[in-house]
């Protein structure tokens, strides 16, 4: 498979390294904030994936380039979810394919999938207080990441009194709101990413966590989808990938 990459950051070069390593796929293009004039359909016609890991102020004009040259986009950029209706209805009109996801590691959907499970499990559970802390490298341009907004809003979903998560750098007294989730973000050294969800009442915790170790397991994830992604034509989220990649191995 040919993929271009858009963007030359961490990840784009942790997926340059995988794919180079494995011999399994070719990148074809590389567009980086040198080359940015030279993200144009026409560069896009040779390769069969795009995989954009830029900034999210250029997700919808990459994306235009990207479905006008009817190939499939895997989007692992966040900090863009506003103009996710938007971006719905430019794949539509385009009948092409998107993958979208605030995190492409396989363990991490994994646990949105426990966080969705443990969530239900405490929808009725009131005396328990629940919070997210999350904790980045200092470089990460988002607050709160995009994982932790995932994982709120299964949260949000399914325990109705609360009615919106709140962002800080610490558990303040106005988080003690009862219908406000409160996500904790931490931006410390070259921390990959860590994730915990904490339930708490007076008589004792429950908590589930996720730690990152490298960044390959995003990477590799969004390689995945690239490969899932041929012949597709649809908006879906990297969950949608990696259920029916569950289902068929049954």
């Amino acid at each position: 498979m040919k993929i271009a990459l858009i963007g030359y950051g961490k990840m784009g070069i942790m997926i340059e390294s995988i794919i180079k390593e494995n011999g399994m796929h070719e990148i074809v293009f590389t567009a980086t904030s040198k080359n940015i004039n030279e993200l144009t359909p026409k560069n896009f016609a040779s390769s069969d994936a795009v995989i954009d890991f830029s900034v999210p102020s250029a997700v919808i004009e990459n994306a235009k380039n990207v479905l006008a040259a009817g190939k499939p986009l895997i989007i692992g950029t966040t900090g863009w979810y506003e103009h996710m209706d938007e971006l719905k209805k430019l794949c539509t009109q385009q009948n092409g394919c998107i993958v979208y996801g605030s995190n492409f590691s396989t363990g991490v959907n994994l646990f949105f999938m426990l966080n969705d499970f443990l969530s239900k499990l405490m929808k009725t559970q009131k005396k328990y207080h629940v919070f997210i802390e999350e904790t980045h490298h200092t470089q990460k341009r988002d607050t709160p990441s995009g994982t932790a907004i995932t994982i709120a809003n299964s949260i949000l979903e399914n325990r109705k009194w609360l009615k919106e998560w709140t962002n800080s750098t610490e558990l303040t007294d106005e988080d003690a709101d009862e219908t406000k989730l409160a996500i904790i973000s931490n931006r410390v050294g070259d921390a990959i990413g860590e994730h915990v969800v904490t339930y708490y009442s007076e008589n004792d915790s429950i908590q589930i966590a996720h730690e990152a170790f490298d960044r390959k397991g995003f990477a590799e994830g969004s390689i995945v989808a690239a490969e899932w992604a041929l012949n597709k034509i649809g908006f879906y989220s990297f969950r949608d990938v990696l259920k029916e990649i569950l289902a068929n191995a049954e």
